[in-house]
């Protein structure tokens, strides 16, 4: 089990020595596992028709995988398509009734999900939830919910 551990954890890694210099940009997603395989093979068609290195990884056994993409952030067009398939692979995500985020978290990069996931009443009581146990804003300030 470590070695697996180690093998999925070193992916990153391996990612980003494929292309040296560049930065990694990593995103992930769940899916009911009745979809995992379809939607992974879309995704691998997405990246590989884009012309861009990208992997996949995972933990599929519950749904999860990752898209790894060595990135040159000074190239915009690059940056530009890099967000386009990790759009793309979100919205197939959420297609299906899976989620925009396994253990990645929402972060700054997929706050604009909440509202399609979760509806703008859930969203509401979230930020209500938020609110109130922390009303100055403190923790971790403009993740999730703007300020």
């Amino acid at each position: 089990m470590n070695r697996l551990w180690a093998a999925r954890h070193n992916a990153y890694y391996a990612a980003l020595g494929q292309r040296p210099g560049c930065r990694g940009f990593s995103t992930d997603v769940v899916v009911p596992i009745s979809h995992l395989a379809t939607i992974v093979e879309e995704t691998r068609k997405d990246i590989d028709a884009s012309g861009l290195f990208g992997t996949i990884v995972g933990h599929v056994g519950d749904g999860n995988f990752h898209c790894i993409f060595p990135t040159n952030e000074d190239d915009e067009n690059e940056v530009h398509e890099v967000q386009r398939l990790s759009d793309n692979v979100v919205k197939r995500a959420l297609a299906v009734g899976g989620t925009c985020t396994g253990e990645h978290g929402i972060g700054m990069g997929k706050k604009k999900y909440m509202k399609p996931e979760f509806g703008a009443t859930t969203l509401g009581v979230m930020k209500t939830l938020k609110g109130s146990l922390d009303p100055n804003s403190i923790m971790n300030p403009g993740k999730v919910f703007d300020v």
